[in-house]
Order: C-alpha cells, then sequence, then structure tokens
C-alpha cells in the first residue's frame, strides 16, 4: 500500500512522523512525497492553537481532494489536535479513523485491527526506500511535560514526562548517520526534563551521544529556559554542539509570567542568557513569545517588550494568545479584545524582527560551516550551526553537504554567503 504522511505543528510531531514512514516501510508499504498517488493518508496533527487545529482539519480535506476523482484513499487523523477535539475530525470526507498520542507509537497495529491495512506481507525481504526531503534528522527524546503552564493545551494532549533509554537514542541516530543524515535535532514537549524518570538527565544524554556516535552536529531543540543550566552549557566545549539554544521566554513581564505558572522571572532569564553568551561565544538565543495573555495591562505589555527589546534575540516565533478549552487561562475573565491582541502581537513582531536583523548584520565578513539543504531556483540554502539561513550561487551539487561559506549582506530570508572555493 501506499501511504503519505501530513505533519503539522512542532519537531517533535515531525520525529514521530519520520518513525512512522520507517515502520510503514519496515512492513512492506511504500511512503510516497505526493498526497495524490496515496492509498492511505496518514495526517499528524497539531492542537496548540485555535488557528493550528483549522490548519489540520484543511489537511485532513485537503489529503482527501488530493486523491484522484476522490477514489477510495482513507485518512487516518493523529496527534494533539485529535487527542483534544476528535469529534473536530470525524466527520471530514474520507476519514476512516481519527486516533489520539496514545496510539500513534502502535498505529500500524491498530490500521490492521480495523481493516484499513493488509495483514505484512511474510516475504518482503527489504523495505521500500523512505523519500527523505530533509538533511537534518528529528529525534524524540522524550515525550509529556509535567508542569502546569496555564495556557498549554500539549500537556493535556500528550501526558506525563517519559523518557527514552539512552540506549535507544544512540541507536537511532546511529542508524539515520548511516542512512547520510549530517544533523540531529533533540526533540522532546519537555527536553529540559530527560531522564527525571530514569535517574539520568539532559547533559549526561549529550554527553553519551559525543561519545558513542560521530554524529557532525547535534543541535538542541525547544529548552525551558531553566534547562540551560552550567553543567550542560560547558558540554559546547564540543563544536559539533550546534550553537543555539531556542529558550520560550513567553512572557517579558513578571506579572504575566507568574499568572501564566512559568516558574521563572525575567531575572532569571537574563542570567541564563548571559551565562550562554559568556561560555558559548556566537551562540543564537531564539524564543517563543505570547501576547495578549488574559489580564495582561498595556503596562505588562509594554514591559515584556522593552524585556525582549533588552535581550537582543535572534529570532522569536511571536502568539497572540489562543484559549484553550480545558487550561485555566482559557477561563479566566479578563480576556484581552482580539483588536489588542493582534496589535500587540504586530508590535512585538517589529521587535523581534529588528533583533534578528541585527543578529544577521554582525556575521558579515565572517566564516561559517553551512549544511547546504537545497537549491531553489539559482540558489542553494542551509544552515549555519548557530541557525541562520545561508544563500548562496553554486554550480556544485551542495545537497547535504557541510562547507563554509564567508556572509555577505541580508537576504529576505537569512543572508547570501559566498563558498570559499568556488
Amino acid at each position: 500500500m501506499r501511504v503519505h504522511i501530513t505533519t503539522l505543528g512542532c519537531r517533535l510531531n515531525q520525529s514521530e512522523s519520520d518513525r512512522l514512514a520507517r515502520d510503514f516501510a519496515a512492513v512492506g508499504h511504500e511512503v510516497v512525497p505526493d498526497a495524490g498517488a496515496a492509498d492511505l493518508h496518514i495526517v499528524n496533527t497539531c492542537g496548540v492553537t485555535h488557528l493550528a487545529t483549522r490548519k489540520s482539519r484543511h489537511a485532513a480535506r485537503d489529503e482527501h481532494r488530493a486523491a484522484p476523482s476522490y477514489s477510495g484513499a482513507r485518512t487516518v487523523i493523529t496527534g494533539c489536535a485529535s487527542e483534544i477535539e476528535p469529534d473536530y475530525f470525524a466527520g471530514v470526507d474520507g476519514v476512516a479513523l481519527v486516533t489520539g498520542h496514545a496510539d500513534k507509537e502502535h498505529l500500524i497495529p491498530l490500521l490492521i485491527a480495523r481493516g484499513l491495512l493488509p495483514e505484512p506481507d511474510a516475504t518482503v525481504s527489504e523495505a521500500f526506500p523512505i523519500p527523505h526531503a530533509r538533511t537534518r534528522a528529528f529525534v524524540k527524546i522524550q515525550d509529556g511535560c509535567n508542569n502546569h503552564c496555564s495556557y498549554c493545551v500539549s500537556r493535556l494532549a500528550r501526558g506525563a514526562e517519559r523518557s527514552r533509554p539512552v540506549a535507544d537514542i544512540i541507536a537511532e541516530v546511529q542508524m539515520l548517520l548511516r542512512e547520510g543524515f549530517k544533523e540531529v535535532v533533540l526533540t522532546g514537549l519537555h527536553a529540559a526534563a530527560y531522564g527525571r524518570d530514569l535517574d539520568t538527565n539532559l547533559p549526561a544524554l549529550l554527553r553519551a551521544l559525543l561519545a558513542q556516535t560521530d554524529a557532525p552536529r547535534i543541535r538542541l531543540s525547544s529548552l525551558e529556559p531553566w534547562g540551560a543550566s552550567d553543567e550542560l552549557l560547558d558540554l559546547w566545549s564540543d563544536a559539533r554542539l550546534c550553537r543555539h539554544l531556542h529558550l520560550p521566554l513567553q512572557s517579558g513581564c513578571d506579572r504575566t509570567l507568574r499568572r501564566m505558572r512559568r516558574g521563572y522571572n525575567t531575572r532569571q532569564f537574563a542570567a541564563r542568557v548571559a551565562s550562554a553568551r559568556r561560555r558559548v561565544p556566537d551562540i543564537a538565543i531564539s524564543t517563543d513569545m505570547i501576547v495578549g495573555y488574559p489580564g495582561e495591562s498595556d503596562e505588562d505589555f509594554a514591559a515584556s517588550l522593552a524585556f525582549v527589546q533588552q535581550m537582543q534575540l535572534s529570532q522569536a516565533h511571536v502568539f497572540t494568545f489562543s484559549p484553550r478549552a480545558g487550561t485555566e487561562a482559557a477561563l479566566l475573565a479578563d480576556q484581552v479584545a482580539p483588536r489588542i491582541r493582534q496589535a500587540r502581537s504586530e508590535a512585538m513582531k517589529q521587535v523581534t524582527d529588528l533583533s534578528a536583523r541585527r543578529f544577521r548584520e554582525a556575521l558579515r565578513g565572517r566564516s561559517y560551516q553551512v549544511l547546504w539543504e537545497e537549491k531553489t531556483e539559482s540558489l542553494w540554502s542551509g544552515l549555519t550551526d548557530n541557525y541562520v539561513r545561508v544563500f548562496c550561487a553554486s554550480g556544485r551539487d551542495l545537497r547535504n553537504q557541510i562547507a563554509p561559506a564567508r556572509i555577505g549582506e541580508l537576504h529576505p530570508e537569512g543572508v547570501r554567503g559566498d563558498l570559499y572555493d568556488d
């Protein structure tokens, strides 16, 4: 059977979709990049905001429409949005099954039991190759969260913290390196909590990966600010660790942080950023911001905006507060008017875009190793280890190669660069 997988949302979702693709291929099914060629569509949804849930539903509808003449192709919905709002997806044309996270790790046996997938072919001697559109591999190290941030629906969807054994993670990384990946990105819902249920921790995992694999690059995905400990940061003496930390701030106002139940204040966040910059030269610090949280006054937002300006972060994802059923924040009476939320979002984006521009401008004239990913029209694009996208013109085939470039002028989506040996 030909299977197409659509992924929405975070890198954790992407890592789970990648594993699903390997599982389907291992039992004789072909994972195809074209939805129109598939007999079975898997939509791995995101439910972090109302908009993400709507996009997930639209993706399910589009998968069905992609099938030639609305054929007998069937769609299976899984992921955070379907865990939280299963009925929202049940009526979409072509949807044969809606499942939550509990079923995702055992999806193939479930599909077989429901008659949506044939029994594995015992004669399969070699798995179909999996089409890789990326050069970076996402590796799930843990799932779930024990925190109680007042706005977060993801912990409701994914449950309590649980970590993968170190040996399993190392084995997966070694397999991905054999497949040709040059960078592995370690991801989890609460990666800073890795190992608390296994009597280990994130620094120990990184030490094991550095010692037991020859991965050219290892990158951490999103990490709660308190996870950027000095013990962790000292490991960046190994150049294979990418100089980039994504530390979700969410608000630059202490009053709002307390109401969000974030467990830190702006002084503590600034101290972690300062420590990272001291220990890891050229490190990029990116973040997530929420604007328009219930009860956020004009003064609160002004404080948040000023703090973000002070931090001079390399990049930020700005989210307009979205009340999610089941969370404490959705029940608060002092909701901010939508037009005010939108205005604050635009103001925050102006500040963070300027900060990102300044970070990229400071790289001009310097040399960075770039993992080149793809060619679009006449330009190759790739990422530095500190997560800046570089564009260059070259007649060489650079895909999945790490090669140095001298950084030049700004590009709308990053910076331009020149290869040294072209």
